[in-house]
């Protein structure tokens, strides 16, 4: 990694925290600055415009993500022609899909929550929304795992897919899943996750 691309983490990752602190009206380059512990007008000389800033902080979200997936053994990239899921292989992919959601839940909580508060902005900017297509690839990737579970109509189901597990992670984070589901990092909350998951996977497929 090279010295200005660490240092553009770095600013990422402390804007992240404003973001999930206090939503995009706590992004500022100089509270970027203060968070990030670097001298006045760094994150003006590496991000100089908002758009900058903000297309930075959602290049870091993407890379956090990808090794996430990466680490639970769940694919980033479409792989071409791969061997047919059955019914161990979507267990699998269940599993995998709840402890990421989980992860989120808990040590990405911040990130999970500046992730909410771009998307929010860009329904009211609509100059945002092309720099927030990273999302694109995780349909991608569903459509493909779809396909090779024996989906009837992977690429649209693959869509519902990363909806419902959006949604999910959603109502886990901020809406009426906080009160009623297990405390995530909890083996509690990765099951009760599984258990959604798997849910939809039998449906599309007929597992």
């Amino acid at each position: 990694m090279s010295a200005r691309t660490a240092r553009v983490a770095l600013l990422a990752d402390a804007a992240v925290r404003l973001l999930a602190a206090g939503g995009m009206r706590a992004l500022t380059h100089r509270a970027v600055d203060a968070a990030a512990g670097v001298p006045p007008g760094t994150t003006s000389a590496y991000l100089r415009t908002r758009q900058a800033l903000i297309e930075a902080v959602v290049q870091r979200l993407a890379d956090l993500d990808r090794a996430d997936l990466a680490d639970h053994d769940l694919p980033t990239a479409p792989t071409g022609p791969a061997p047919a899921l059955g019914p161990d292989g979507l267990d699998h992919l269940a599993a995998g899909v709840a402890d990421v959601l989980d992860r989120w839940l808990t040590a990405g909580r911040d990130r999970t929550l500046a992730r909410y508060a771009c998307l929010l902005e860009a329904t009211h900017r609509p100059e945002l929304r092309p720099i927030l297509h990273h999302g694109s690839g995780l349909r991608i990737q569903a459509r493909e795992l779809l396909s090779r579970a024996g989906a009837a109509d992977p690429h649209r189901q693959g869509d519902q897919f990363v909806a419902f597990v959006d949604g999910l992670l959603f109502d886990r984070l901020v809406g009426a899943g906080t009160l009623s589901a297990p405390p995530p990092g909890t083996p509690a909350s990765r099951a009760d996750l599984r258990a959604a998951v798997r849910t939809l996977l039998r449906a599309f497929t007929g597992a």
